[in-house]
């Protein structure tokens, strides 16, 4: 292993925690995800089924790839990051959770290898995680559909896909071309990762695909490349992924620091880096993860004994970058999913239960409908990033931003006051999951309003709070600034009447 490299510039830094079914407290995966990008505002979007005629092709701005339309793609709710760097669109950014229960959320990955000559400069890029929502029924459906787009059009990125349901998840690991390699995380065990490839050893002899899949040219490739050589001709169970597409497995700072703060929180030991996977030894539940999704870099205690001003979004899961976190609840009835929400960053922001099945948005968290979001995705408007308080993200942007200035002066009352909503959803979510799932035996409709209609409220309290917890910590900081200036005035002598006449 070579020494730990310090890159300068290391913005897209995602974190993903997956819990196997049987290592989590309500019997179903769990996954949490923070999003990290720079300059990206977020909205959410409600996008019903369509249908689609014959002979129907779908394009991207980011990739040349001409991909034949399935005859009807399913609903899903869509996590949208926009942005006006690069191209003027986030091509690997966005998160979605569809109607059969199947959510995908990415990390980027560090530069697979590629030769000169087969470089992928179109392909696919963000295709990739839209047809997978709009087309599988099930994670496995959703790996199925990943790699046969992947090996019939190429990918022009380096990523990890994680592609889950409420009973199976699994990791998808794409190179720039034609390759990838999946594994699914097992029912007993829990899995991290932060950017780099962490398949390492894969079972050529699961032809049934229980546990993995690959591309036909996996091996081949780095073979005619010189990137792998068996020990055994013939024999692949000395072939590592990571290894033979990642260079020297060179360790990133931001990623090494990511790798050791999550799995010393999840299993209270660092782990090598790239561990895949660990058997689970407790049962994980949400309030687990929103604290290692919360996390920042592991010296901040013992650097704000030499600052205290200092900010503590560095090295750490929580960081300057993140600009939403998402934790999904599976549950039976797909309606009654749950993903919770926190953006931008989830230390300033509590997380909000949002329903799988809502037929509607809570007010002022788009700004654009889904259709005309398609269409503009890599064509952003620079209005579009100014601040307007019709729409709910630039209430927690303000207070994101304000607590900076002097987060530990604000983070006591901000934190307390998020528990505190956070506790109360924990207790009435139980509550509307059974009186949804008593409705819908009588009235599905209904009882998916029921769902909508909480969802709502809650979507609103949470922006409601984000203006109000503004507000008063402004309020705060003036009293306590002039309750300062005050007692220099009262320390002052005061003047004679001499003095006072003499002047």
């Amino acid at each position: 292993m070579s020494e730990i490299k310090n890159e300068n510039m290391e913005f897209d830094n995602c974190s993903t925690i997956i819990v196997g079914k049987n290592a989590s407290k309500t019997g179903h995966v769990h996954v949490a995800h923070n999003e990290d990008d720079m300059e990206c505002i977020t909205q959410i979007h409600v996008v019903p089924r369509v249908k689609h005629e014959e002979g129907e092709v779908i394009t991207f701005r980011d990739g040349s790839a001409v991909i034949p339309q399935v005859p009807e793609t399913w609903a899903y709710t869509w996590t949208e990051l926009r942005t006006l760097k690069g191209i003027g669109g986030e091509p690997f950014a966005d998160s979605f959770f569809n109607e059969w229960g199947v959510a995908v959320v990415t990390d980027s990955c560090v530069g697979s290898k590629v030769s000169e000559d087969e470089k992928m400069k179109d392909g696919m890029g963000y295709a990739l995680r839209r047809l997978i929502a709009e087309r599988a029924k099930t994670a496995r459906e959703g790996v199925e559909v990943a790699a046969a787009l992947c090996s019939e059009f190429g990918y022009r990125s380096s990523r990890c896909y994680h592609i889950c349901d409420k009973n199976e998840a699994w990791s998808f690991q794409a190179t720039t071309g034609h390759n990838y390699a999946a594994q699914r995380i097992g029912d007993d065990e829990i899995y991290y990762i932060p950017n780099w490839y962490t398949i390492h050893k894969i079972d050529f002899n699961d032809t049934e695909h229980k546990n993995f899949y690959w591309s036909e040219d996996l091996v081949a490739y780095p073979m005619r490349h010189g990137w792998y050589t068996p020990a055994v001709e013939g024999d692949y169970s000395d072939f590592d992924f990571a290894l033979a597409y990642q260079h020297d497995l060179t360790v990133i700072k931001s990623n090494a620091d990511r790798s050791d703060l999550a799995w010393s929180k999840l299993v209270g030991e660092k782990m090598p880096y790239r561990t895949f996977s660990v058997k689970a030894s407790k049962k994980y539940g949400i309030e687990d993860l929103k604290e290692v999704v919360r996390s920042h870099y592991m010296e901040l205690e013992e650097d704000l004994k030499t600052d205290p001003t200092m900010s503590p979004h560095r090295y750490g899961i929580c960081r300057d970058t993140t600009c939403a976190s998402e934790i999904v609840e599976f549950h039976d009835d797909v309606n009654v999913s749950c993903v919770w929400r926190s953006f931008p960053r989830p230390c300033a922001a509590p997380f909000v239960p949002w329903y799988f099945g809502i037929t509607t948005l809570p007010k002022g968290y788009e700004w654009m409908n889904y259709q005309a979001s398609q269409l503009t995705h890599f064509y952003c408007d620079p209005d579009e990033f100014k601040y307007n308080s019709n729409y709910a993200y630039w209430a927690f942007r303000r207070l994101q931003d304000v607590m900076e200035f002097n987060y530990q002066y604000c983070e006591e009352k901000v934190h307390a006051s998020i528990k505190e909503l956070e506790a109360e959803w924990t207790e009435v979510k139980p509550m509307i999951d059974r009186a949804y799932l008593a409705l819908k035996e009588t009235n599905e409709a209904y009882a998916r309003q029921l769902l909508t209609d909480y969802t709502c409220q809650q979507a609103q309290k949470a922006w409601d709070w984000a203006d109000q917890m503004l507000l008063e910590l402004a309020d705060n900081q003036f009293h306590t600034r002039m309750d300062y200036w005050r007692s220099q005035l009262d320390s002052q002598k005061p003047l004679s009447v001499e003095a006072r006449n003499s002047m």
